[in-house]
């Protein structure tokens, strides 16, 4: 134990009190992604089984039900306090697995079903998970998301290596639907995570640390009035808006590929847990060892930009041949980088903003933007498929907006070092 606590000090860099902080966010996380990676891969193959065309309808369905849930999320976070909303999001996503698990066990509609739980997972998946980085947005400063955000991802990027192997070793015999208890019973877990670490944080808050427990504030429609009027918060959405362009177009160009040459649920099943096993893998691996030595030495520009960077280079090579092992290959590494590089650099950027920002604006920008423009890309890449363009073509046509998205990347770098400075943070002077 004396040894492992060593390693652990070495990995993280942090004060006592900080890396308690940091261990509990580290298994919220864990269970959190544990709970949606045992539901994604069933989440696909019922994509596949709702009809591959239906797919831009799903995404402008998806998108919807987000419009509509915002308000009452925005009155959550406005007239209660953190320590009280963050579990009733939580038990609310808790109740929906529990339904959806009698209609599944019931055979009730099969093919309605298979839809509305692709909408469901959808929306499941960008609320629970936007609600995790503001809570880390509002508990650590911008120095410290540098030092520990790589090491809190890495719990996330276990739970996604456990939900695919709860999946590839239980679904048979099991059965897909009751994988949606084992879901909801790691989901309880996660709310159990989030009641510790808000006692750590009331404790930090008596002696003066950073982070406060106390109700938000403002309206419940604020959050679209901070992103319009803040030209950071605009650029943010802007960056998740590419972001999701790319990431909707190869995962569309995906789900056909596969379709036309993967033949039966359970294989496609199988193919997407393998995918997510591999993400898992390599993102864990550059947590641990790499993510914050990242941040710190190239800062979070670069580190941003990495993404669009892989797109770009992606897109070019899947325009030449769209084939499984490219897209497949496409897709595992993308994810990597994000969820190792990209993804804790943008959290960072929700550092140096206000507490509502942190919780109402960015649960905006990184719900209703990105679902909204996941809609306009579906519904973009349905259009050009039926103007005659083919999967070379349109992932061709792709490599504008992924250079484009690059420099955005290291714009918003340069505005959050500045905002940093401001703070009185220690920002890394960018390469």
């Amino acid at each position: 134990m004396t040894a492992l606590a060593e390693r652990l000090r070495r990995a993280v860099p942090a004060t006592p009190a900080e890396r308690a902080a940091a261990l509990w966010s580290f298994g919220y996380f864990f269970m959190l992604l544990a709970s949606y990676y045992v539901l994604r891969p069933l989440r696909d193959r019922m994509a596949i089984e709702a009809d591959v065309k239906a797919l831009p309808w799903l995404f402008t369905a998806t998108f919807v039900t987000l419009l509509a849930l915002q308000p009452v999320y925005g009155a959550l976070v406005a007239t209660l306090s953190r320590g009280r909303f963050v579990p009733i999001v939580y038990q609310f996503f808790a109740a929906n697995l529990l339904a959806f698990w009698v209609l599944l066990a019931l055979d009730v509609g099969p093919v309605v079903v298979a839809r509305v739980f692709f909408v469901w997972v959808s929306v499941f998946n960008l609320f629970a998970v936007a609600v995790f980085w503001s809570v880390m947005a509002d508990l650590f400063t911008s120095e410290q998301g540098k030092r520990l955000f790589g090491f809190i991802g890495a719990g996330g990027t276990a739970g996604g290596l456990l939900g695919p192997l709860i999946t590839i070793v239980l679904s048979v015999p099991l059965g897909p639907h009751n994988l949606l208890l084992v879901a909801l019973v790691l989901l309880e877990f996660a709310v159990l995570c989030v009641a510790r670490l808000e006692r750590i944080a009331g404790a930090e808050k008596r002696g003066g640390a950073h982070g406060d427990d106390g109700r938000v504030g403002g309206s419940m429609l604020a959050g679209l009035a901070e992103v319009l009027r803040s030209r950071y918060l605009l650029a943010m959405a802007a960056w998740v808006a590419l972001q999701s362009f790319g990431a909707t177009v190869l995962y569309l160009e995906q789900a056909q590929i596969v379709a036309n040459t993967v033949h039966g649920g359970g294989e496609q099943t199988r193919l997407f847990a393998g995918v997510d096993l591999a993400v898992g893998i390599l993102t864990l691996a550059t947590q641990v060892l790499a993510t914050g030595r990242v941040l710190s030495r190239f800062g979070t520009g670069a580190a941003a930009a990495s993404l669009p960077l892989i797109y770009f280079a992606g897109f070019a090579v899947l325009a030449a041949a769209p084939a499984v092992a490219v897209v497949l290959a496409f897709q595992v590494v993308q994810r990597w980088v994000n969820f190792a590089i990209a993804n804790p650099a943008r959290q960072v950027f929700f550092t140096v903003v206000d507490r509502e920002a942190k919780y109402k604006a960015k649960s905006v920008i990184d719900v209703v933007v990105y679902r909204g423009a996941d809609a306009a890309s579906g519904w973009l890449f349905d259009s050009l498929q039926a103007l005659g363009l083919k999967l070379g073509a349109i992932a061709l046509g792709a490599l504008p907006v992924a250079a484009a998205w690059a420099m955005l990347s290291r714009a918003l770098g340069r505005m959050h070092d500045q905002r940093a400075a401001r703070e009185g943070a220690t920002v890394p002077a960018p390469p």
